[in-house]
């Protein structure tokens, strides 16, 4: 193929497409026939489809969950249990989580009674929150926040944590840097 001929083609091709731009301004409009000049219907195969006819009105809402009248409180949450966590030993490893809002994992245990009293001022300094995944009762919940007053404690159950992080034992520390006790 010569230069002047890949030319001729790229024109041709233009062209076709420019002309072709005013019909497509009008794809909405109603097709107007000029002439029939017969041939066969194509509605048999267009009723094979089982097509639906398109309706423009609004589809209804996706129902979503309706909140209780009375909300609940954290009693009706516990006991949580994490089958996953113990109390146990966790060496310290690095990781990489930008932006990570630092957090503790604690139970209702000795350990980590003892754990929450030593870094109690650490975990309010970084602005940690406390995940406890192993407590029974809401006194047992009261006992550990007392050990660490203005940091936040939320019972929350922690298997699927505890596989993300890779983790079976606790106290820990979670940071953007690192996991520690």
């Amino acid at each position: 193929m010569t230069k002047t001929h890949l030319t001729t083609l790229t024109v041709k091709g233009l062209l076709a497409l420019l002309a072709g731009m005013p019909l497509a301004s009008h794809a909405g409009e109603p097709l107007i026939v000029v002439e029939d000049l017969g041939g066969t219907s194509a509605l048999p195969y267009y009723e094979a489809l089982n097509l639906q006819p398109r309706s423009d009105a609004a589809r209804p809402p996706v129902p979503t969950p309706q909140v209780p009248a009375t909300p609940t409180d954290e009693a009706a949450m516990l006991p949580v249990r994490s089958p996953q966590l113990t109390p146990g030993t966790v060496t310290r490893r690095v990781i990489e989580a930008p932006g990570l809002r630092p957090f503790a994992i604690v139970g209702d245990d000795e350990a980590s009674q003892v754990w929450l009293r030593r870094h109690a001022a650490s975990l309010r300094e970084r602005g940690a929150v406390g995940l406890v995944v192993n407590v029974e009762t809401e006194q047992g919940l009261a006992r550990l926040r007392a050990l660490a007053p203005g940091v936040p404690l939320a019972p929350v159950a922690g298997d699927d944590l505890a596989v993300r992080l890779g983790l079976r034992h606790y106290p820990v520390l979670v940071t953007a840097t690192a996991i520690e006790q």
